[in-house]
Protein backbone atom coordinates (compact mmCIF):
# COMPACT_ATOMS: atom_id res chain seq x y z
CA UNK A 1 0.00 0.00 0.00
CA UNK A 2 1.39 3.37 -0.87
CA UNK A 3 2.05 5.93 1.82
CA UNK A 4 3.14 9.46 2.42
CA UNK A 5 4.54 9.14 5.91
CA UNK A 6 5.10 6.36 8.37
CA UNK A 7 3.19 6.67 11.59
CA UNK A 8 5.91 8.26 13.67
CA UNK A 9 8.60 8.29 10.96
CA UNK A 10 9.22 8.73 7.27
CA UNK A 11 10.22 5.12 6.66
CA UNK A 12 7.17 4.31 4.53
CA UNK A 13 7.24 7.54 2.53
CA UNK A 14 6.15 7.45 -1.08
CA UNK A 15 4.27 10.62 -1.96
CA UNK A 16 3.90 9.93 -5.67
CA UNK A 17 0.39 9.20 -7.00
CA UNK A 18 0.44 5.69 -8.43
CA UNK A 19 -1.57 3.87 -11.08
CA UNK A 20 -2.09 0.19 -11.75
CA UNK A 21 -3.69 -1.36 -14.80
CA UNK A 22 -5.02 -4.77 -15.68
CA UNK A 23 -6.12 -6.07 -12.29
CA UNK A 24 -8.97 -5.44 -9.84
CA UNK A 25 -8.27 -2.77 -7.24
CA UNK A 26 -9.65 -1.82 -3.84
CA UNK A 27 -10.06 1.71 -2.58
CA UNK A 28 -6.56 2.90 -1.65
CA UNK A 29 -5.32 6.40 -0.85
CA UNK A 30 -2.34 6.44 -3.22
CA UNK A 31 -3.39 4.02 -5.93
CA UNK A 32 -6.60 5.19 -7.50
CA UNK A 33 -9.61 2.94 -7.86
CA UNK A 34 -10.09 1.81 -11.44
CA UNK A 35 -11.65 4.74 -13.29
CA UNK A 36 -10.73 7.24 -10.58
CA UNK A 37 -7.85 9.66 -10.29
CA UNK A 38 -5.25 9.23 -7.56
CA UNK A 39 -4.69 11.63 -4.71
CA UNK A 40 -2.16 12.20 -1.96
CA UNK A 41 -2.91 11.22 1.63
CA UNK A 42 -2.76 13.86 4.35
CA UNK A 43 0.51 13.87 6.24
CA UNK A 44 0.66 11.93 9.46
CA UNK A 45 -1.16 8.83 8.18
CA UNK A 46 0.02 5.40 7.15
CA UNK A 47 -1.22 2.88 4.64
CA UNK A 48 0.30 0.26 2.37
CA UNK A 49 -0.51 -1.21 -0.75
CA UNK A 50 -1.36 -1.20 -0.85
CA UNK A 51 -13.62 -14.29 -5.56
CA UNK A 52 -13.60 -17.63 -6.05
CA UNK A 53 -15.92 -20.35 -4.99
CA UNK A 54 -15.69 -21.41 -1.38
CA UNK A 55 -13.44 -24.41 -0.93
CA UNK A 56 -11.46 -26.24 1.69
CA UNK A 57 -8.44 -23.96 1.86
CA UNK A 58 -6.19 -26.45 0.08
CA UNK A 59 -2.61 -26.89 1.23
CA UNK A 60 -1.89 -26.06 4.82
CA UNK A 61 1.19 -24.71 6.54
CA UNK A 62 0.75 -25.25 10.26
CA UNK A 63 -3.00 -25.69 10.16
CA UNK A 64 -3.80 -22.51 12.07
CA UNK A 65 -5.55 -20.58 9.28
CA UNK A 66 -9.23 -20.24 8.53
CA UNK A 67 -10.38 -21.85 5.29
CA UNK A 68 -11.70 -19.31 2.80
CA UNK A 69 -12.29 -18.64 -0.85
CA UNK A 70 -9.46 -16.07 -0.78
CA UNK A 71 -7.07 -18.66 0.61
CA UNK A 72 -8.04 -21.00 -2.23
CA UNK A 73 -7.15 -18.24 -4.68
CA UNK A 74 -3.76 -17.62 -3.08
CA UNK A 75 -2.99 -21.32 -2.84
CA UNK A 76 -3.72 -21.59 -6.55
CA UNK A 77 -0.50 -19.66 -7.23
CA UNK A 78 2.97 -21.14 -7.31
CA UNK A 79 3.93 -19.18 -4.18
CA UNK A 80 0.73 -19.46 -2.16
CA UNK A 81 1.74 -22.41 0.03
CA UNK A 82 4.99 -20.67 0.99
CA UNK A 83 3.06 -17.48 1.80
CA UNK A 84 0.69 -19.44 4.02
CA UNK A 85 3.51 -21.08 5.93
CA UNK A 86 5.33 -17.77 6.42
CA UNK A 87 2.24 -15.93 7.63
CA UNK A 88 1.39 -18.68 10.09
CA UNK A 89 4.98 -18.60 11.40
CA UNK A 90 4.37 -14.93 12.22
CA UNK A 91 1.06 -15.70 13.89
CA UNK A 92 -1.04 -14.30 11.05
CA UNK A 93 -4.05 -16.10 9.61
CA UNK A 94 -3.24 -16.94 5.99
CA UNK A 95 -6.85 -16.28 4.98
CA UNK A 96 -6.46 -12.65 6.11
CA UNK A 97 -3.24 -12.41 4.12
CA UNK A 98 -4.96 -13.97 1.11
CA UNK A 99 -7.85 -11.50 1.39
CA UNK A 100 -5.32 -8.70 1.03
CA UNK A 101 -3.73 -10.07 -2.15
CA UNK A 102 -7.17 -10.81 -3.63
CA UNK A 103 -8.28 -7.22 -3.08
CA UNK A 104 -4.96 -5.70 -4.19
CA UNK A 105 -4.14 -7.73 -7.30
CA UNK A 106 -6.24 -10.91 -7.40
CA UNK A 107 -3.03 -12.50 -6.09
CA UNK A 108 -1.10 -11.68 -9.25
CA UNK A 109 2.45 -10.34 -9.28
CA UNK A 110 1.83 -7.06 -11.06
CA UNK A 111 3.78 -3.84 -11.34
CA UNK A 112 2.43 -0.42 -10.56
CA UNK A 113 4.31 2.84 -10.99
CA UNK A 114 6.82 4.47 -8.74
CA UNK A 115 7.95 2.00 -6.10
CA UNK A 116 4.65 0.10 -5.82
CA UNK A 117 4.70 -3.46 -7.10
CA UNK A 118 3.83 -7.06 -6.35
CA UNK A 119 0.87 -9.17 -5.34
CA UNK A 120 0.39 -7.08 -2.20
CA UNK A 121 1.13 -3.74 -3.90
CA UNK A 122 3.62 -2.47 -1.36
CA UNK A 123 5.97 0.47 -1.73
CA UNK A 124 9.67 -0.25 -1.50
CA UNK A 125 9.97 1.53 1.85
CA UNK A 126 6.99 -0.28 3.37
CA UNK A 127 8.23 -3.60 2.05
CA UNK A 128 11.73 -3.17 3.45
CA UNK A 129 10.60 -1.94 6.86
CA UNK A 130 7.97 -4.65 7.30
CA UNK A 131 10.26 -7.43 6.08
CA UNK A 132 12.98 -6.34 8.50
CA UNK A 133 10.47 -6.44 11.37
CA UNK A 134 9.28 -9.91 10.34
CA UNK A 135 12.81 -11.31 10.13
CA UNK A 136 13.63 -9.83 13.53
CA UNK A 137 10.73 -11.81 14.98
CA UNK A 138 11.52 -15.04 13.14
CA UNK A 139 15.05 -15.18 11.67
CA UNK A 140 14.34 -18.60 10.17
CA UNK A 141 12.17 -16.89 7.55
CA UNK A 142 15.34 -15.50 5.97
CA UNK A 143 15.91 -18.90 4.39
CA UNK A 144 12.80 -18.36 2.25
CA UNK A 145 13.40 -14.85 0.92
CA UNK A 146 14.89 -13.31 -2.17
CA UNK A 147 17.43 -10.90 -0.62
CA UNK A 148 17.59 -7.20 -1.26
CA UNK A 149 15.01 -5.06 -2.97
CA UNK A 150 14.56 -7.75 -5.62
CA UNK A 151 12.49 -9.59 -3.03
CA UNK A 152 9.79 -6.96 -3.37
CA UNK A 153 8.94 -8.47 -6.76
CA UNK A 154 8.93 -12.03 -5.40
CA UNK A 155 5.41 -12.76 -4.11
CA UNK A 156 6.53 -15.31 -1.52
CA UNK A 157 9.00 -12.80 -0.06
CA UNK A 158 6.60 -9.87 -0.24
CA UNK A 159 3.98 -12.01 1.50
CA UNK A 160 6.20 -12.08 4.60
CA UNK A 161 6.29 -8.27 4.69
CA UNK A 162 2.54 -8.00 4.06
CA UNK A 163 1.77 -10.48 6.83
CA UNK A 164 3.89 -8.45 9.23
CA UNK A 165 2.09 -5.24 8.32
CA UNK A 166 -1.28 -6.90 8.86
CA UNK A 167 -0.04 -8.12 12.24
CA UNK A 168 0.97 -4.60 13.20
CA UNK A 169 -2.45 -3.35 12.13
CA UNK A 170 -4.28 -6.00 14.16
CA UNK A 171 -2.18 -5.26 17.24
CA UNK A 172 -2.87 -1.54 16.86
CA UNK A 173 -6.61 -2.20 16.70
CA UNK A 174 -6.40 -4.44 19.76
CA UNK A 175 -4.83 -1.54 21.63
CA UNK A 176 -7.77 0.59 20.51
CA UNK A 177 -10.61 -1.58 21.69
CA UNK A 178 -11.02 -4.22 18.96
CA UNK A 179 -10.49 -7.51 20.76
CA UNK A 180 -10.30 -9.83 17.76
CA UNK A 181 -9.52 -7.84 14.60
CA UNK A 182 -10.67 -9.49 11.38
CA UNK A 183 -9.39 -9.08 7.84
CA UNK A 184 -12.26 -6.63 7.28
CA UNK A 185 -11.38 -4.66 10.43
CA UNK A 186 -7.74 -4.32 9.45
CA UNK A 187 -8.60 -3.29 5.91
CA UNK A 188 -9.39 0.20 7.17
CA UNK A 189 -5.93 0.38 8.76
CA UNK A 190 -4.43 -0.96 5.54
CA UNK A 191 -6.16 1.74 3.49
CA UNK A 192 -6.27 4.75 5.77
CA UNK A 193 -3.59 4.32 8.42
CA UNK A 194 -3.83 3.88 12.19
CA UNK A 195 -6.13 6.79 13.03
CA UNK A 196 -8.61 6.19 10.23
CA UNK A 197 -8.36 2.43 10.57
CA UNK A 198 -9.20 2.47 14.26
CA UNK A 199 -12.05 4.92 13.71
CA UNK A 200 -13.64 2.73 11.04
CA UNK A 201 -13.15 -0.49 13.02
CA UNK A 202 -14.89 0.91 16.10
CA UNK A 203 -17.67 2.82 14.30
CA UNK A 204 -21.30 1.77 14.06
CA UNK A 205 -22.62 0.62 10.67
CA UNK A 206 -24.95 3.61 10.59
CA UNK A 207 -22.15 6.15 11.15
CA UNK A 208 -21.09 8.23 8.14
CA UNK A 209 -17.67 7.11 6.96
CA UNK A 210 -16.76 10.75 6.39
CA UNK A 211 -16.87 11.19 10.16
CA UNK A 212 -14.45 8.31 10.75
CA UNK A 213 -12.19 9.68 8.03
CA UNK A 214 -12.44 13.32 8.98
CA UNK A 215 -8.75 13.80 8.18
CA UNK A 216 -9.70 13.54 4.49
CA UNK A 217 -11.57 16.14 2.46
CA UNK A 218 -14.82 15.25 0.70
CA UNK A 219 -12.97 15.52 -2.61
CA UNK A 220 -10.35 13.03 -1.48
CA UNK A 221 -12.99 10.59 -0.28
CA UNK A 222 -14.86 10.94 -3.56
CA UNK A 223 -11.72 10.13 -5.51
CA UNK A 224 -11.49 6.91 -3.51
CA UNK A 225 -15.04 5.95 -4.38
CA UNK A 226 -16.60 7.05 -1.07
CA UNK A 227 -19.75 8.95 -1.87
CA UNK A 228 -21.42 11.71 0.09
CA UNK A 229 -23.60 10.18 2.78
CA UNK A 230 -22.00 6.73 2.54
CA UNK A 231 -22.09 4.87 5.83
CA UNK A 232 -19.44 2.73 7.46
CA UNK A 233 -21.73 -0.23 6.98
CA UNK A 234 -21.95 0.36 3.24
CA UNK A 235 -18.16 0.59 3.01
CA UNK A 236 -17.80 -2.62 5.00
CA UNK A 237 -20.26 -4.42 2.73
CA UNK A 238 -18.34 -3.33 -0.38
CA UNK A 239 -15.00 -4.49 1.02
CA UNK A 240 -16.43 -7.74 2.36
CA UNK A 241 -17.86 -8.57 -1.06
CA UNK A 242 -14.37 -8.35 -2.52
CA UNK A 243 -12.77 -10.36 0.29
CA UNK A 244 -15.40 -13.08 0.21
CA UNK A 245 -15.49 -15.55 3.08
CA UNK A 246 -12.12 -14.32 4.39
CA UNK A 247 -13.63 -10.99 5.50
CA UNK A 248 -14.52 -12.41 8.90
CA UNK A 249 -11.27 -14.30 9.42
CA UNK A 250 -9.32 -13.14 12.47
CA UNK A 251 -5.95 -11.69 11.49
CA UNK A 252 -4.03 -13.11 14.47
CA UNK A 253 -3.84 -16.83 15.16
Amino acid sequence: MAVLTLWGSAAFADPEPQTISGVPQQIVPMVGEVGLSAFTMPTGTVSILGGSTTGTGGLSGTGTSTDSSALDTMLGTSWGASAQQSSEALGVNASALAATCVVESNCQNVSGTGSITGAFQMTAATYQSSLAAALAQDPSLAANIVPGLAGQSDPATQAIAAAEYLKQGAQYLQNNGVSTPTALDVRGYYNFGPQGGAAIATAQDSDPISGALSMYTPAQLAKNGITAGETVGQWRSSVAAKMGSAAGAPVLT
